[in-house]
C-alpha cells in the first residue's frame, strides 16, 4: 500500500470510519449515508459496511473498550483481511480524532493484511493487495508515524515469510543469504560463520546438532552499530532450527510438518535487527542466529554422547530432541565474548513445556534482573505481545546433573520442562547480570483466523524494537 494526505474526505471514494465502544457518532453516519444506524455498538472488531450518499462505501470498525488498545491493530488488520476484495484502489481513513498511537495502530493493522501466505502457490492470488493508495485526513502532520508503522509491519510481514516457507527451501545457507541481502539492503553488516569454520573454531554443539543433514549449520553474525565509539548496548540470540525432527529421539509423526516453524526465535532476532536499522534507532546492535537443521543420519549425534561446547563446558546429550538449547549455548557463549553486550537476551521455541503452562497467550520470560522483567512485561502488555515471567530457581539446577560431563541437556522430568531448559541456558551466560530468555514456543507459529494451517505470527519483533527504544530513551 502507498500513503498521502488529504485535506478532506470524498464522498466518492470509500472511506474508513472507526470507533471506540458505545461512542459511535450516529449522526455522522447518517449526514452520510443517509442511514439511520442503531445496531453498530462499535465493539471491538464489529465492522459493517454502508454506501455514502455519492456511492462510496463506508466502513465502520469497532476499536473495543479503553482496555483493547493494545490490540487494536487487529482489528484493523481484521477489517482489511475480510473486506479487501471489495476495496477500491483508493481507500481513505479519517483520522482526525485518532491518537498517533491509534494511527499507528491502523496503519500497522492494515498492513499486516497484506501478507499472502500462498505465496508458493502456482495459481496467483485473484488481486493485488498492495495496489491501494490510502488517503489519510488528520489535523496534524503523521507522516513519520505512518512510516514508522508502514516498516514495521513490513519487516513483520518479511519475517512471517521465513517462517512459513517449508524446510527445503528454508535452510541454514538460505538464512544465512536473507540476512546478507538485508544486510545490504538496510546498512548493517553481517557475517556468516560456515561448517568448517564452526569446527575449527569449537562449536561443539552446533556443529553436532546440525551432523546428520545435508544442510549444514551456519552461525549468523550481523551487526547494527549507530555509534562506532561506543559499547555494544543490546545483543539478541536466536534458535534457527530449520526443521527439527527431533533426531535419533525422533517427534511424533502426526504434526511433525510444523517444525518448519522451529527457528521462529532466530526469525524474530533477523527480524527485529532489519527494523532497527530500517528506523536507524540509536542503539549499538548484534543478532547471532544458531542455524541447524535436526535429522536423522548415519553421522546424527545421539543420546549418551557427550559434546565439548563453545564455553569448554561438557554436555551429556539425553535428548536429541533438546537441540535447541545446544545451539543457543555455543551462539550466547561466543556473544558474550565477542561483543560483552551490556544486556542479552535469547529467543526461542523451546518447549512444549511454556505452551502447557501459559497457552497461546503469552511468552515466557526468565530473567533474575528485575529491571528487564518490569520493563517486558509492561512492554507486553502495552503492545499486546505479551510476556509471564518464570523463575530460575536454584534448585532446579540439579535437574541438570551428569555423572560423565559438565551437565545434561534434558531432565527427563515429567515437570518443568521450560524451567529446566532456561536453567540450562543459563549456566552459558557467565552469570551475566543482564540477561532474559524468552520461551516463545507458544507465541511464533499457531493458529489464527488469517489461515485455515497453523502459520507464522511475527511475534517478538514489536516487543525487541519496543524494548530497544526503552534502552534509548533512558
Amino acid at each position: 500500500m502507498t500513503y498521502n494526505t488529504i485535506e478532506s474526505i470524498d464522498p466518492h471514494q470509500d472511506l474508513i470510519l472507526a470507533f471506540e465502544q458505545n461512542q459511535v457518532d450516529f449522526d455522522r453516519i447518517a449526514d452520510l449515508t443517509g442511514v439511520k444506524l442503531k445496531s453498530f455498538e462499535g465493539a471491538f472488531g464489529e465492522y459493517e459496511i454502508l454506501y455514502s450518499r455519492d456511492g462510496g462505501q463506508v466502513f465502520l470498525l469497532g476499536l473495543g473498550h479503553a482496555s483493547d488498545e493494545p490490540r487494536r491493530h487487529e482489528a484493523f488488520r481484521k477489517l482489511a483481511f475480510q473486506t479487501r476484495k471489495r476495496w477500491s484502489s483508493a481507500l481513505q481513513l479519517d483520522a482526525r480524532a485518532m491518537s498517533d498511537r491509534l494511527i499507528s495502530n491502523a496503519i500497522l493493522g492494515l498492513e499486516l493484511a497484506s501478507y499472502q501466505i500462498g505465496f508458493l502457490k502456482s495459481t496467483a492470488d485473484d488481486q493485488e493487495r498492495n495496489a491501494v493508495t490510502v488517503g489519510i485526513m488528520a489535523d496534524r502532520e503523521v507522516s513519520s508515524i505512518v512510516q514508522e508503522a508502514q516498516q514495521t509491519a513490513t519487516s513483520i510481514n518479511r519475517v512471517k515469510n521465513l517462517v512459513d516457507s517449508p524446510s527445503n527451501v528454508k535452510t541454514p545457507s538460505f538464512l544465512a543469504d536473507w540476512s546478507r541481502e538485508s544486510a545490504a539492503d538496510y546498512g548493517y553488516r553481517c557475517e556468516v560463520l560456515e561448517e568448517e569454520e564452526l569446527e575449527r573454531r569449537g562449536f561443539g554443539a552446533i556443529v553436532a546438532v546440525g551432523k546428520g543433514s545435508i544442510h549444514p549449520p551456519r552461525l549468523i553474525i550481523n551487526q547494527y552499530i549507530h555509534d562506532e565509539g561506543s559499547p555494544v548496548a543490546l545483543a539478541l540470540v536466536g534458535k534457527g532450527i530449520t526443521f527439527d525432527s527431533g533426531g535419533i529421539s525422533i517427534k511424533p509423526s502426526q504434526n511433525m510438518h510444523y517444525m518448519k516453524s522451529d527457528m521462529g526465535g532466530a526469525a524474530a532476532v533477523l527480524g527485529a535487527v532489519e527494523l532497527a536499522a530500517r528506523l536507524k534507532l540509536p542503539i549499538n546492535l548484534v543478532g547471532v542466529v544458531a542455524a541447524a537443521e535436526n535429522a536423522v543420519d548415519a553421522k546424527s549425534f545421539r543420546p549418551g554422547d557427550v559434546i565439548t561446547s563453545y564455553s569448554g563446558k561438557t554436555i551429556e546429550v539425553i535428548d536429541t530432541d533438546a537441540e535447541g538449547r545446544l545451539v543457543l549455548a555455543d551462539a550466547i557463549a561466543y556473544t558474550l565474548e565477542a561483543f560483552k553486550p551490556e544486556y542479552l537476551i535469547d529467543l526461542a521455541t523451546l518447549t512444549g513445556s511454556v505452551v502447557r503452562t501459559l497457552g497461546y497467550s503469552a511468552a515466557g520470560l526468565f530473567t533474575e534482573n528485575q529491571e528487564m522483567a518490569d520493563g517486558f512485561s509492561r512492554i507486553g502488555e502495552d503492545i499486546h505481545e505479551r510476556v509471564w515471567r518464570l523463575p530460575l530457581y536454584k534448585e532446579f539446577e540439579e535437574d541438570l546433573h551428569s555423572d560423565i560431563a559438565d551437565l545434561r541437556n534434558f531432565s527427563n522430568q515429567p515437570i518443568a520442562g521450560a524451567i529446566n531448559a532456561a536453567k540450562f541456558l543459563e549456566a552459558f551466560t557467565e552469570a551475566h547480570p543482564k540477561w532474559a530468555h524468552l520461551d516463545i514456543a507458544g507465541m511464533a507459529f499457531g493458529s489464527s483466523e488469517y489461515a485455515k494451517m497453523k502459520s507464522a505470527s511475527g511475534f517478538g519483533i514489536r516487543l525487541l524494537v519496543a524494548f530497544m527504544k526503552s534502552l534509548t530513551s533512558k
